[in-house]
């Protein structure tokens, strides 16, 4: 009986550990004038269970090890059943030596819409569509898991993208937006298949780079380190050369433009004006900001 006992503990043990995110989830209905709130909570605590107790990857993670991120969902129009709002996502990883957390994935998706009944199961199977809400919380784990192993190894977030693009496959399947290249230029579709396309690899070169070569190695040498993600954003020319105002690019400075600004202006002293150049012709919305990096 100990031993049966011994056993459970260590399966149950390795279950906990082969989650992968800790996700914290928030739905917000203010907008709405309902008078059945609690629909929502047993929805945000559905989701809550469903993102952070899968084993995405039936790989191992320590407590420690899994990836920080967030879900914040705003539900626009609510009626039988039917929801209608916007998700945000985003995602953080820590730097090496540090204190430090750096962003890495902010991507407000504006074409949210499913079907829930109070209480249902959320379960999922990435070779079936079952559920819209299903498809994308599964899509945007991947998501999330991918970005976050890329900025550990050059394109080492493959394999995740990879299951990303099969669930928005068998998705269109459902009908609804975001799923599909004619909806948009920039959606959910465009997100997946643009991370995985050859032309944008300069794009998973500079996650790289600037995280790995750059951002880790400031505890060292922060000079050196700096040197790199100024490298790393000047890649980002060789994106703009092929596809200018692409949709990674903005994607990369969605999380980034703070930091960014936060690095150039603080440090050892480096030539800066070639890449200040070079941020305000591959993200010009962001050009105000630009100019408040002191030189």
């Amino acid at each position: 009986m100990k031993k049966i006992v011994s056993f459970l503990f260590l399966f149950f043990v390795g279950m906990v550990q082969a989650q992968q995110l800790n996700c914290t989830v928030q739905v917000n209905a203010a907008k709405l004038a309902s008078t059945n709130n609690q629909i929502f909570k047993t929805l945000q605590n559905s989701i809550s269970e469903f993102v952070n107790k899968t084993d995405w990857t039936g790989e191992s993670y320590k407590q420690n090890e899994k990836i920080n991120c967030s879900m914040v969902i705003i539900i626009d129009s609510y009626d039988s059943n039917q929801f209608t709002g916007t998700i945000q996502v985003q995602s953080t990883r820590p730097v090496f030596n540090s204190n430090y957390t750096t962003p890495v994935f902010n991507y407000n998706d504006k074409d949210l819409a499913f079907r829930y009944i109070e209480f249902e199961n959320l379960n999922f199977n990435p070779s079936s569509f079952d559920s819209n809400l299903v498809s994308i919380l599964a899509y945007y784990s991947y998501m999330i898991i991918g970005f976050d192993a890329d900025t550990y190894a050059l394109k080492g977030g493959k394999n995740w993208f990879d299951t990303a693009q099969q669930i928005m496959s068998v998705a269109q399947q459902g009908g609804y937006k975001g799923w599909n290249q004619g909806d948009s230029n920039q959606n959910r579709y465009f997100l997946v298949n643009d991370v995985l396309s050859g032309t944008y690899d300069s794009f998973r070169e500079v996650l790289y780079k600037y995280h790995r070569e750059g951002l880790d190695t400031m505890n060292t040498d922060l000079k050196t380190a700096k040197e790199k993600i100024i490298e790393s954003i000047n890649t980002l020319n060789v994106l703009y050369k092929i596809r200018p105002n692409a949709f990674l690019t903005r994607v990369f400075f969605d999380a980034k433009v703070d930091e960014i600004i936060s690095i150039l202006s603080g440090g050892p002293k480096v030539p800066l004006a070639d890449t200040i150049d070079t941020l305000n012709k591959v993200s010009p919305i962001n050009s105000s900001k630009w100019a408040t990096i002191k030189l």
